[in-house]
């Protein structure tokens, strides 16, 4: 089977909003207190921040970042999952830490679906190579004779050497071509995914710069003196330990 760039616009349209959404309450659930605790404040003295509304910035789209980078790693899984699920029948595998199961030519794809293919460091990578262990052992139980593949996709980048030995590493064109059949599929996707983007971002927008707004406020409350910030006490705040005294 195949899939029509009408059906994955009709599948962007109706979820793209989800994650626009997550990114908005992603803000609102934000503590100015709990950013700073987690945030390196020798960084931002080395970089010579000198005004609150700079340093609240840096601090919030650090956050950001990383947050919006999960957040829109789980649409493009869901995405992938629907895409498969037309083209090969592919499913939410029920397999713990696998994303997506599918049979092609007789074999069996155990897939674990990632955004890029940096995602992981030596001990993530070993964690999902024994997902794909477990995962494989199970299902032999009742197909002893199936032969099964083990495949990180990762939905944008590139990789030259895609046999990692216990499992395949396969990225951008080659992974949504693997799992729709389709090689420009993954230029197909970029148009349907700037669905209302416009209309959302000024939503998005509007709370950041509310937040902006609150967190500097608060700021120059607890951590500044007469407009400049008292660089001691942020740290104290960051790192001091209760159970120490200085002598």
């Amino acid at each position: 089977m195949s899939i029509s760039l009408s059906e994955v616009t009709a599948f962007v349209e109706a979820n793209i909003g989800s994650f626009h959404a997550r990114r908005i309450q992603s803000l609102e659930k934000l503590e100015l207190n709990r950013i700073l605790k987690r945030k390196n404040p020798y960084l931002f003295r080395a970089k010579n921040i000198l005004t609150v509304p700079e340093l609240v910035k840096s601090l919030l789209d650090a956050h950001l970042s990383s947050q919006e980078e999960t957040i829109f790693g789980e649409f493009l899984e869901q995405l992938a999952i629907f895409v498969c699920g037309k083209v090969y029948s592919g499913r939410k595998s029920v397999a713990t830490g696998i994303d997506l199961e599918f049979s092609k030519d007789d074999v069996v794809y155990l897939v674990s679906i990632k955004s890029g293919p940096n995602w992981g460091n030596s001990s993530q990578i070993a964690k999902m190579i024994d997902s794909f262990k477990k995962a494989q052992r199970i299902l032999r139980t009742n197909n002893p004779n199936s032969k099964m593949v083990a495949v990180n996709g990762c939905c944008y980048g590139k990789d030259s050497n895609p046999d990692k030995g216990e499992y395949k590493l396969l990225c951008g064109q080659e992974f949504w071509t693997f799992i729709s059949g389709n090689s420009q599929l993954f230029l197909e996707i970029v148009e349907p995914l700037g669905y209302r983007a416009k209309e959302r971002n000024d939503e998005f927008n509007i709370a950041y710069a509310r937040i902006i707004n609150q967190f500097t406020q608060k700021f120059l409350e607890d951590f500044c003196v007469n407009g400049d910030i008292v660089w001691e006490k942020l740290v104290r705040f960051n790192s001091e330990s209760k159970g120490l005294t200085k002598d």
